[in-house]
Parts: structure tokens; C-alpha cells; sequence
């Protein structure tokens, strides 16, 4: 019977909470989607970045598709992209794309490599840049980038993607104000909330690793101030680890990852996997086989691709197409008049479950025939390394 209930609120998670989302405040008046020139000339729109994230490529990509979508540039196929630049895929814009609206400009993009000294530097020859007032909208990637431009040193239109938690890191002040008349955070506060309820009313565990940087950032990223709160209020024992994240050397951030790892499974029952730069495509398959030899039932906070690739569970993102054509819409609305204040920064990814059941095989895990009929994607082998 426990069971059951436990269930029933996943089901509860997944549809009902999600239509209470359609109350969620709005833009605050209607402004068109519609293409648009810029005083007869394209928007010109620059890029800044903390670092190379796969992420970070992922969501320019699915926001482009979502600018096609609406009509501001002709509809393409975009490349396969190599690693995880968001380089040459910016240069690829320039010359791949076709619009009369809309230009991404060739020497606005800025990446601060992971490396603080030049996010200082980068963060300054942005400031200077826009307040040339050359560029008519930026786009801060992620919270080093989010943190770096959420100021009154500038005046133009910047919208803030892939912040994991844009509340935590002090980016906005609110869901409903982001505090400054430019600035626009896409932010979904129940989030992360949601996969730990989720995690716990499914496999029920009492002992819940977590591999995170033990920074501001890094706290924000793994959504740790939440998962305290959870701990509290359902009666289990979070039990850290520390590693690196937003670092130059990726090869450093994976193997503190991997050491995290081989140091909390023995004793955790559960682990949610947190979304850092550790954490890529060259070892996840080393780190499911980690979890998966103490049979660690996992959750991935970043989405169904790290189930495809062999954690066990997560909520996924779709690919990030459905946040790109809600920055799409964002950027559209900008173009037609709004201050990026004026409109919602709530985002709510519409209910998925994704599975791995190889995964749930090796961790004797067997999911319910309720939980399987809340899944919208499910995996049935784990990827050779």
C-alpha cells in the first residue's frame, strides 16, 4: 500500500502539479512573436559564455530551431556538432543561416573558459561592448556568464539560458522580477524539487549521495539547498562529496567526479547525479558502471540522455526543444517592443519519465507496472563505453 501511494504522487508530479503551472504569472501585456526588422536592418545579437558546456550547445541549438520555427530565419539543417564548442557552431550562424531579421554578429562571441581570471577580463570587453550599444540583444549562457552581465554596468537586452538555478545564484530577485529592466532569466523553481520527490517516492532511500563543487555555483548547480530541505522534511541522510566543476582542465573535473563516485557508492542507496562539467559524454559510461557494480539506483538531474547512456531515472528535458522555443518567444517578444522584465521567466518543461530498464536489471530494480505507465522513454541497453 505505501507503494501505491508513493506511485499515486508520482502521478501527482508528473500531471496535476504541471497544470497548476498555467497560473503562473504571465507577461505582463501581449507582445507579437512576429518578425521584425530593426529600424529596416537585423537584430544583431551577441554570446557569452563562462566555458564550453554541452549543454550550452545544445540550448543556442534548439533556441535557433526555435527562431526558424517563428519565422526569423529560414528554416536549415544544422550541422552536427563536434565536442562541446559553441564556437564554431556561433560561426556556423553567420554563414549557414539566412534571415532578414535576425544576425549573430561574427565578433560577439565570448567565452571565459572556465578560467576566472579571464572571466574578469572577458566580463569587462563585454561591459565596454555593450555599452558601444552595437549589439541589440545578448545571450548570457549559463551562471558564470548569467552573474557576470545581471548588473546596471550596461543597458542591453540580456537574456539569461541554462542557469541552473538563477534564484540560488543571486542572478534574479525573484521568478516574477528579475530586478533589472534588461535582464531575463528563464527559471523554473520546482525543478529540481520535483526529480528529488520524484527519486524518493519511487525508490524510498534513506542514505542519497551527491557529487557537487563545494562552491556558490557549484551548490546551485546540484540544487543542494533543496535537497537539505527534502532531506529534512522526508527523514533521510544526504552524504557529500566535493569535486571540481568550472575549471579549465575537464580532465581534472572528471576524475574528481569519478573519485567522488567510487567514494559514495559503497555507501549510499541511492545517488543523484548532478549536473557539472565532470560529467560528459567520455565518462558517463565509466561512472553507470561505478553505480550499477554496488547496484546504486541513480537519478539524472540533467535528463533522458545520461538514462539513454545508463543512469536509471530522470525527468527529461526533450531534447531542449521546448526550452529553446520559449527563448525563441522570448527574444521574438524583445524584438517587438517588450523589456525583458515585462515578460515571464517561468518555464516549465511539460511531464516526461525516462527509464533505463538494463540499468534497473543490474540494480534489482524492478519499476512498476504504474511507474512504467508514467514513462515516455524507455532504454534497454547501456551503451558500450
Amino acid at each position: 500500500m505505501r507503494l501505491i501511494n508513493r506511485l499515486c504522487w508520482v502521478w501527482l508530479c508528473l500531471f496535476v502539479v504541471p497544470m497548476a503551472a498555467a497560473e503562473e504569472p504571465v507577461d505582463k501585456r501581449f507582445f507579437s512573436t512576429s518578425p521584425v526588422k530593426h529600424a529596416g536592418e537585423r537584430w544583431r545579437i551577441g554570446y557569452f559564455e563562462g566555458g564550453e558546456y554541452i549543454d550550452y550547445q545544445k540550448v543556442l541549438i534548439e533556441t535557433v530551431k526555435g527562431l526558424m520555427k517563428l519565422g526569423w530565419i529560414e528554416k536549415a539543417d544544422i550541422p552536427t556538432q563536434e565536442g562541446e564548442q559553441t564556437e564554431q557552431l556561433w560561426q556556423w550562424l553567420q554563414q549557414g543561416v539566412r534571415s532578414e531579421y535576425i544576425e549573430f554578429v561574427a565578433d560577439a562571441h565570448y567565452s571565459a573558459h572556465w578560467d576566472e581570471e579571464v572571466l574578469t577580463r572577458t566580463t569587462d570587453s563585454v561591459h565596454q561592448r555593450l555599452n558601444q550599444h552595437d549589439l541589440d540583444l545578448m545571450i548570457a549562457m549559463g551562471t558564470w556568464a548569467g552573474k557576470a552581465l545581471s548588473n546596471n554596468q550596461h543597458h542591453t537586452p540580456t537574456m539569461v539560458l541554462s542557469s541552473s538555478d538563477p534564484l540560488a545564484a543571486g542572478i534574479i530577485k525573484s521568478v516574477e522580477d528579475s530586478g533589472y529592466e534588461h535582464i531575463h532569466a528563464t527559471v523554473d523553481p520546482r525543478r529540481y524539487e520535483r526529480q528529488v520527490r520524484i527519486f524518493h517516492d519511487i525508490v524510498n532511500f534513506k542514505n542519497l549521495g551527491v557529487a557537487y563543487e563545494d562552491s556558490v555555483n557549484g551548490r546551485s548547480y546540484a540544487a543542494l539547498n533543496i535537497i537539505e530541505q527534502l532531506s529534512a522534511e522526508r527523514n533521510f541522510n544526504v552524504i557529500h562529496c566535493h569535486t571540481l566543476s568550472d575549471i579549465r582542465d575537464m580532465s581534472q573535473a572528471e576524475a574528481s567526479v569519478e573519485k567522488c563516485f567510487r567514494q559514495l557508492a559503497p555507501q549510499v542507496d541511492a545517488m543523484y547525479v548532478t549536473v557539472q562539467r565532470g560529467i560528459n559524454e567520455r565518462n558517463i559510461g565509466r561512472l553507470v558502471s561505478i553505480t550499477n557494480e554496488y547496484e546504486v539506483p541513480t537519478f539524472s538531474q540533467s535528463g533522458a540522455d545520461e538514462v539513454r547512456k545508463g543512469f536509471l531515472l530522470s525527468l527529461s528535458q526533450a531534447g531542449f526543444r521546448y526550452v529553446g522555443e520559449f527563448h525563441a518567444k522570448t527574444f521574438a517578444k524583445v524584438f517587438n517592443g517588450a523589456r525583458p522584465n515585462q515578460l515571464t521567466q517561468f518555464f516549465e518543461e511539460p511531464p516526461r519519465m525516462a527509464v533505463n530498464l538494463k540499468t534497473a536489471e543490474i540494480v534489482s530494480f524492478n519499476p512498476p507496472l504504474l511507474l512504467l505507465g508514467a514513462v515516455d522513454e524507455v532504454y534497454r541497453e547501456i551503451p558500450a563505453e
